[in-house]
């Protein structure tokens, strides 16, 4: 079978057969010239990547961003491509090929449904349950996850940190696949069983058609918060990509919509939707509430749970008020997908997230943390749940905390200098160091965050330095830390790599922090970092 011949495909081993006539039918595309023995051309699979093309696949030339895919048609054809998808520019890009070319204007509007259907519509044979919001999606997707494999659901996990299918991971390298992929891997997972899916679905992925063709059962709304304003116009345009699951009109609105009415987006989501299922953490009146106080201590929480289930007890391994909302929210979503919404609360107390307040622990005397908080909002709340975390340790006086962090290049610039005054805000060290710079270069965005630092009057910030160097910056915060101390390395959290120049890097926070705290149990050098840092290469 055509998906057999790459092992790293994540394709279905027996995918269906679809005439290349019916592709023309579903597209309205033409071809170009004559296509002889048209009829007789069958299409297996779909694929916008040239060098991911297997025999059988229709290639989708698309324009993107820096080139368009009709540049590639003719690997693609080498690849075993029987026909080619573009537009009329892709057409002439293309050239003569020894294939069909199909032409249609804006064929990415048609590329999701097209994917559903040269798969067999999988997600019409699956409970899919989408995430969306700024902040909360991964950790929600867990733990969503884990409360419905505890009911007895046959799962997968599509999302930021990797895509797990029967056990099997696989690193993700967008938090929402393209359709292609996307519609590829719903295939392969009701082969192999699965039933329920959970995926993170990104502003992207809304407004650029990367899941259109899915029909999710659960749509999930956590809050919204200042990010992606390189891609949206401003924060009216972000809320609307992601209102898109939810909006009755849309063709991927969830049957189900669930909305965290915490913040004045997700209230306002709620009020205009007909019949949501809604979760609150404070005051508000909703479906599901958090009935008295939250008990935390040592990094875990335990609180109660209100809902059309009655009364649940929650215990969560993961701090911050944050998550409260983000298990309250699992919760809700868990029962609308059909579960039992005790056992998927019992199964919360296991969930642990990849670099979402991830502890390092060598033996140390202070708490090392490394979270992917890369968001104004999202900085804050993690420095207050290690603040309450320090009060809650009863020291006299309570420890100090030291925060690095940095902001990735090419994306939104608008956000760097309030990451640099939340930091400095909240922390009594910050250290403003590099993150992905990407093309860009480092010093400019270090600066940009260091100028939102330095804007918070000094009376009201704590110390800020500027080390470029990542480890050398996770390395001064580490011999800067004493007894009762926390470190909180900020920004990139489970990622395995640093991007500089256009080069992706080995470089994973929670392995650097291990190493630098191991070097300093060890008798390390107490100076700014570099030493450390340079021990760790």
């Amino acid at each position: 079978m055509p998906a057999q011949s790459s092992p790293h495909a994540l394709r279905p081993a027996a995918p269906p057969s679809t005439p290349l006539s019916t592709v023309l039918e579903l597209t309205g595309a033409r071809p170009t010239g004559s296509v002889p023995g048209a009829g007789e051309v069958t299409v297996t699979g779909i694929e916008q990547r040239s060098d991911k093309v297997l025999p059988g696949d229709l290639f989708a030339a698309l324009p993107g961003a820096k080139a368009h895919g009709a540049r590639f048609a003719a690997d693609a054809v080498a690849r075993g491509a029987v026909a080619v998808f573009t537009d009329a520019d892709g057409a002439e890009l293309a050239g003569a090929l020894d294939v069909p070319v199909l032409v249609r204007d804006r064929p990415r509007e048609v590329l999701g449904e097209l994917s559903a259907a040269l798969y067999g519509h999988p997600s019409r044979r699956l409970r899919i349950v989408g995430i969306t919001g700024t902040s909360g999606k991964t950790t929600t997707s867990y733990l969503v996850e884990a409360g419905l494999a505890a009911s007895g659901a046959a799962t997968a996990l599509i999302g930021t940190i990797e895509t797990r299918i029967g056990g099997r991971r696989v690193p993700s390298a967008l938090t929402t696949p393209e359709a292609p992929q996307l519609h590829a891997m719903f295939a392969l997972m009701v082969e192999q069983g699965v039933d329920a899916v959970v995926m993170e679905v990104s502003s992207h992925a809304l407004a650029l058609g990367r899941v259109d063709g899915v029909r999710f059962a659960v749509g999930a709304f956590t809050n919204l918060s200042q990010d992606h304003l390189d891609f949206h116009r401003d924060l009216e345009d972000y809320f609307a990509a992601k209102r898109r699951l939810f909006d009755a009109g849309s063709p991927v609105a969830a049957r189900t919509p669930v909305v965290c009415v915490d913040d004045a987006w997700g209230a306002r989501l709620a009020a205009d939707l007909s019949d949501p299922i809604t979760v609150s953490t404070g005051p508000a009146a909703a479906t599901w509430t958090v009935q008295g106080a939250v008990e935390a201590r040592g990094g875990a929480q335990r609180f109660t749970a209100g809902g059309p289930a009655g009364a649940l007890e929650v215990r969560l391994r993961l701090p911050g008020r944050y998550n409260v909302a983000n298990g309250l929210l699992a919760i809700a979503v868990c029962a609308a997908a059909g579960a039992d919404a005790a056992t998927a609360a019992a199964a919360l107390a296991g969930v642990d997230v990849p670099g979402r307040m991830q502890r390092i622990e060598r033996g140390q005397d202070f708490l090392a943390v490394v979270d992917y908080a890369h968001k104004p909002a999202a900085v804050e709340s993690v420095i207050a749940t290690l603040r309450a975390h320090l009060r809650d340790e009863a020291s006299d006086p309570p420890g100090r905390l030291a925060v690095v962090v940095g902001a990735g290049g090419d994306r939104d610039a608008g956000k760097r200098p309030l990451m640099g005054a939340a930091g400095a805000r909240g922390a009594d060290l910050l250290i403003v160091t590099d993150d992905n710079p990407r093309s860009e270069d480092p010093a400019v965005i270090r600066a940009a965050l260091c100028a939102g630092a330095l804007d918070v009057p000094e009376a009201e910030r704590g110390e800020v330095r500027e080390i470029g160097d990542r480890a050398a910056a996770i390395a001064a915060a580490v011999a800067w830390a004493r007894r009762g101390d926390a470190v909180l390395i900020a920004g990139k959290g489970h990622e395995a790599g640093q991007e500089i120049a256009g080069v992706k890097h080995p470089f994973d926070d929670r392995d650097v922090l291990a190493r630098a705290v191991e070097h300093q149990l060890a008798g390390g050098d107490q100076d700014n970092g570099a030493s450390v840092a340079e021990a760790l290469r």
